[in-house]
């Protein structure tokens, strides 16, 4: 930050220490609420490590809007979020910085209007004196920097500054990740999975289903609840479903719970565990790594129904509570405890007999949903991430009864996460572990077929995709325990 912009940003925060609004007073009419919503979810994302798709919401509420403009909010959060790379590159170069030197709060107002000028038909007057507006309220003395910037920006076309990426770009996959907006690590990673299904020309395609905003999916509790009249039913979860048109909010705050937002990959994954066969009454589940309590509440309503007892786990008392909203519209009771879950799942041998192990893990494949997941994490994160996944399903094997099943889910298709943990506890339980074959078992579960190659490995696992299902890139592994282990 230079001198000249410190005391306006000191002066904010003095003001917001002593619990009132920052002076807004230099230009603040100006900002459109939409504009407004946007540009401080995009300062929460990167300030305090929101989720832009718990925030969002609650912003547009909060400021009443509605129709077209809270349309307007949620392209202009999401479209600036997903393609930020791409902005930063074209931002470095109008401003003659990297953007590390940059302000933040000025980079984000940067950020908004640069989406608006390159992928928006907004008109460029407005996208440079709003966001130079929203600058002015923080560091009035940046203003003349961002207009500036924003103003070489508006002055080329968007496929003249993709040309100029293109040619700066220091290898084809930089290239390739400029112009689709992905980190050329995780662009690497997409290659390497789609290549394990004999898929590698399916990148781009994947990439381009990343940038595409998804449909509203919702789940109907089995046994619980129906769709509602003008609903149509997915095309491969016997229990998901959307609307035929209208706002998704009145059905599912009318329906107490019984209905709610999800991906159909996750309501796939949580079916998987619970119809890989029929269940016994009296048969014990666990849910390893239950928040935020999505598919918690699907075993929930299918262990109701075939007479099983199901226990959950979060460790994180924030998501632990989310876990118990989620299912409370079930009849069952089910205890939620606030343990590690390798220490949960070690200190109960044995004693259960089906386990969901939905392991922490990147989340590279809800980049849609999530579109800042794919600024946030970086390959130096996997070491860390492998190491506790694996532990993880290490201690649910151990607590699985013998011929009892392990599904090992994770939101994430990079084979560090999918296919080398489970290669890995495959060989320290060797013959005492057995893999089933998850393709099939989703085929019997859909309502359609489902393509689902055969991986390289020859291994029972089942991985779905954005461009190819439409739901989130879920890696679906189950793991038996062979009867008469020990």
């Amino acid at each position: 930050m230079s001198a000249a912009q410190r005391p306006d940003r000191q002066r904010a925060e003095r003001q917001r220490a002593q619990g009132r609004r920052p002076d807004r007073s230099a230009g603040a009419h100006r900002v459109q609420p939409a504009r407004r919503v946007a540009y401080e979810t995009l300062r929460s994302v990167h300030d305090s490590d929101a989720y832009a798709n718990l925030l969002l919401p609650r912003s547009i509420r909060r400021a009443g809007l509605a129709g077209a403009d809270a349309a307007l909010a949620t392209e202009l959060t999401y479209g600036t979020l997903r393609r930020q790379g791409t902005y930063d590159a074209v931002i470095a170069i109008a401003a003659g910085r990297d953007t590390a030197e940059i302000d933040p709060p000025v980079l984000d107002a940067l950020r908004l209007g640069a989406h608006q000028l390159l992928s928006t038909r907004v008109a460029s007057h407005a996208a440079v004196n709003e966001s130079v507006a929203l600058v002015a309220e923080t560091a009035r003395s940046a203003t003349g920097f961002a207009n500036a910037v924003l103003r070489r920006i508006a002055r080329d076309t968007p496929g003249d500054w993709m040309a100029l990426l293109d040619d700066r770009a220091r290898s084809d996959d930089e290239r390739l990740g400029l112009r689709h907006a992905h980190p050329v690590w995780v662009l690497r990673a997409f290659r390497r999975a789609l290549a394990a299904e004999g898929r590698a020309d399916e990148l781009t395609a994947l990439l381009e289903a990343d940038n595409a905003a998804p449909g509203v999916t919702l789940a109907a509790l089995p046994g619980v609840a129906e769709p509602p009249e003008h609903s149509h039913r997915t095309r491969y979860s016997p229990i998901g479903f959307g609307l035929d048109a209208g706002d998704p909010e009145p059905v599912i705050a009318s329906a107490d719970g019984a209905i709610r937002v999800q991906d159909e990959g996750s309501q796939l994954a949580a079916l998987a565990l619970s119809r890989w066969a029929p269940p016994r009454p009296g048969e014990r589940w666990l849910d390893l790594c239950a928040g935020p309590g999505g598919k918690t509440a699907v075993l929930a309503a299918e262990a109701l129904a075939g007479g099983a007892a199901l226990e959950a786990n979060e460790p994180v008392p924030a998501r632990a509570a989310l876990v118990r909203d989620s299912i409370a519209a079930v009849p069952l009771e089910v205890p939620v405890s606030e343990e590690d879950g390798r220490v949960r799942a070690t200190d109960a041998p044995q004693s259960y007999d089906r386990i969901l192990v939905d392991a922490p893990c990147t989340g590279l494949g809800a980049l849609r949903r999530r579109p800042e997941a794919r600024w946030r994490k970086q390959a130096a994160d996997l070491p860390e991430l492998t190491a506790l996944q694996g532990e993880l399903l290490d201690a649910a094997i151990r607590a699985l009864k013998p011929g009892g099943v392990v599904a090992y889910v994770t939101c994430s298709p990079h084979l560090a996460e999918t296919a080398a943990v489970v290669a890995d506890a495959r060989r320290t339980w060797g013959d005492d572990l057995e893999e089933l074959d998850a393709r099939a078992v989703l085929h019997g579960v859909a309502q359609h077929p489902l393509d689902l190659p055969v991986p390289a490995d020859g291994s029972g696992r089942a991985q779905l995709w954005p461009h190819r299902h439409g739901t989130d890139a879920m890696s679906i592994v189950l793991l038996r325990r062979r009867p008469g282990t020990r």
